[in-house]
């Protein structure tokens, strides 16, 4: 099985270094740009699954990138939910525990870590465990999910960053299972 995980293309708030969690944009110029040229990168993969968080600026990504496939959003991959950080600028002012993770003492609604972990992993556990050998899926996310699903395969990082493990704005890594 092969997995490529594609983070989706830019929005205004990743030009403006905002926290973007369940509030975010759509995908503007640039991000459309990127995810057209992801396209024309994996032109010759077919997709047999493509997934996404339901956040438009991931569905979108996932079908341009695609070339148009049918896309399943799972709620599991929402992004991290950074409550009422969301939208802030991140800069040294903002209060944060590890990476980009908000600290919940400054901010509201701030999702557990370990709980966000643990829906990703979950997702994953899932769809190999459903998925025949010769399957190819494509799975459009986030910071955060794209980064997480790398620790699923090479481990978390000693300090639980997951951020710090995603690719740039529209670009995706591939895992054999």
């Amino acid at each position: 099985m092969k997995i490529y995980t594609v983070r989706h293309g830019q929005t205004d708030l990743n030009v403006q270094k905002r926290m973007q969690g369940r509030r975010g944009l759509p995908l503007n110029a640039v991000g459309i740009a990127q995810a057209e040229e992801l396209r024309r990168e994996l032109a010759g993969v077919a997709f047999g699954k493509v997934y996404s968080s339901p956040q438009e600026r991931a569905v979108q990504t996932a079908r341009i990138a695609s070339g148009g496939a049918e896309v399943t959003a799972d709620e599991r991959l929402q992004p991290f939910d950074v409550g009422s950080a969301d939208g802030q600028i991140i800069d040294g002012s903002m209060r944060l525990t590890v990476g980009l993770i908000p600290d919940p003492a400054f901010y509201d609604g701030v999702e557990d870590p370990d709980a966000f972990v643990r829906r990703i992993y979950g997702f994953l556990d899932e769809l190999i465990a459903k998925s025949g050998k010769d399957e190819v899926v494509m799975i459009a996310g986030h910071k955060c999910t794209t980064g997480c699903i790398d620790c699923y395969f090479n481990g978390m990082p000693a300090d639980g960053d997951f951020f710090s493990r995603s690719v740039k704005n529209g670009r995706y890594r591939i895992y054999e299972v």
